[in-house]
């Protein structure tokens, strides 16, 4: 029986995977989300032995089952090839009471690599599938990293224009770069005067905005979107939890059937969603630690199970989890509900409406899943020095914002089960930040800082940051954030 997937916010409104991916976002706003979980067997003893390849292919047979094996095969295949710079594509790093999950060894050196490598081939692969011949236009908001992985992905896929809109001063200058740098005919990346919440909000708009669709589809042309809300986005990241279990049974740090701890740094809740379906199809997890920045707007909500975005926007040595509207965790939501879609809309009516809103859980098991916490700057400064001083290994911001909030739980909670901490970005991407951690500094310079961390890391500069800062400028208009529909209709000649 194929897999369906259902609007949070309208039961009627239903799908199959490649449609899912192929729309994005549902046209009432919600997020399209399975309400039953395919049924496969995780023989750990087996899939031990296998490559990332083997294990993504089987996962997303089983979540995308529309989807021939062929084209599941062709789609992954693909995707995780030389572009990453190991053939583990994800390996798992042993340090001193913790286990560290890289994500980051793709082109752009970050997480979103794991997913967006994919997407396009999956989003060209379902367009094919429903016989869609329409232009298909990626318009996108991104707190740093998606916005260059999906125009890496996109970038002349021919029939496809990739928009994508990044907060003027809420990123790194090495993010930038990585952004306004990029080529392909195709790609369009434009600065705002607001944070990302404002374009994330402007973007949601846009896809619920019904003349715009039929003016769209009038010149032959669709949206679709590339952020985790998109479940093509959404899934390929299962497949990294799934493989981290195998790893570890592999090298002999855990038991088949031992329960594991996940901390993953969280800002618009896709990452650590991915961890919660992955327990879904069995993956043995005892706790999902949601660790935030200063914008601790989840943190509360797991311990009050109230949502309220009303508070100061922080901007944060950690950019990618700078976000007060976090939106996956709408599907969070929705299955803690009761897979309820009036009750999930009411309850983002009231989101947008007022700010917030008071949640009555009705599947308590799902919330217990859950540990939270959030990390203060000085905090996460602290975790990348006590991890360099005791592992030699250096980590990103983010990262340590999610190691300091998994100490913290550890001594809150005497709970010693062993804990995978999510690596989402290589410290190459943040280098002043990392670099003023360790020598107590205040470098300004991110390529001064690239050397100096080189120096510190032993880590050879990634490709994605060596000499970024000589290849011309592509991209450079900065625009207001109430002016991002009319530059949309503009660009595509509406």
């Amino acid at each position: 029986m194929t897999l369906i997937y259902q609007s949070t916010r309208d039961a009627k409104n239903t799908v199959t995977a490649s449609q899912a991916i192929l729309k994005g976002l549902a046209t009432d706003g919600g997020l399209y989300t399975p309400t039953d979980f395919p049924d496969i067997t995780l023989d750990f003893n087996q899939l031990k032995d296998l490559s990332y390849q083997d294990i993504a292919k089987k996962i997303l047979a089983a979540f995308l089952d529309d989807f021939t094996p062929e084209e599941i095969a062709y789609c992954v295949d693909n995707a995780y090839d030389d572009k990453f710079d190991t053939e583990l594509i994800a390996p798992i790093v042993k340090l001193h009471g913790q286990y560290h999950l890289e994500l980051f060894h793709g082109s752009t050196i970050a997480f979103k690599d794991m997913a967006l490598s994919i997407l396009p081939y999956l989003m060209i692969t379902a367009a094919k599938k429903q016989g869609v011949d329409h232009k298909i236009v990626i318009l996108t908001a991104t707190s740093g990293d998606t916005g260059k992985a999906a125009m890496a992905g996109f970038a002349d896929v021919p029939g496809t224009e990739i928009i994508v809109f990044y907060p003027k001063n809420g990123v790194s200058r090495i993010q930038e770069l990585q952004m306004i740098t990029q080529k392909g005919e195709n790609t369009h990346v434009l600065a705002i005067d607001g944070n990302f919440d404002d374009a994330q909000t402007s973007v949601k708009e846009m896809f619920n905005d019904k003349t715009l669709r039929a003016t769209l589809l009038e010149k032959g042309m669709q949206l679709s979107s590339a952020n985790s809300m998109n479940i093509g986005r959404l899934v390929p990241q299962i497949v990294y939890y799934v493989y981290a279990y195998a790893q570890l049974l592999k090298k002999g740090e855990i038991e088949n059937g031992e329960l594991i701890n996940f901390s993953v740094p969280t800002g618009n809740f896709g990452n650590i969603l991915a961890a919660f379906y992955a327990t879904k199809i069995g993956v043995p997890v005892g706790k999902l630690i949601c660790a935030s920045n200063e914008n601790n707007v989840l943190t509360d909500f797991f311990k009050t199970a109230t949502y309220d975005k009303n508070r100061p926007f922080k901007v944060t040595s950690s950019p990618s989890m700078d976000i007060l509207v976090s939106s996956n965790l709408e599907r969070l939501v929705f299955h803690l509900v009761g897979n309820d879609a009036e009750k999930t809309r009411d309850l983002m009516e009231q989101l947008t409406s007022i700010g917030s809103y008071q949640l009555t859980v009705k599947d308590t098991a799902i919330l217990e899943l859950f540990a939270a916490g959030f990390a203060n700057e000085k905090q996460t400064s602290q975790d990348i020095a006590r991890v360099y001083l005791e592992n030699h290994y250096v980590e990103d911001p983010h990262t340590a914002v999610a190691s300091s909030v998994y100490k913290a739980y550890q001594e809150s909670t005497n709970d010693n089960t062993k804990t995978v901490v999510i690596s989402t970005a290589s410290p190459y991407k943040f280098p002043t930040v990392v670099v003023n951690a360790l020598l107590e500094t205040k470098t300004t310079d991110d390529f001064v800082a690239v050397n100096e961390l080189e120096k510190r890391s032993q880590v050879v500069i990634p490709k994605a940051v060596d000499g970024i800062e000589n290849e011309p400028i592509r991209h450079q208009t900065t625009i207001a954030t109430k002016d991002m529909k009319e530059t949309v209709e503009r660009y595509l000649g509406l």
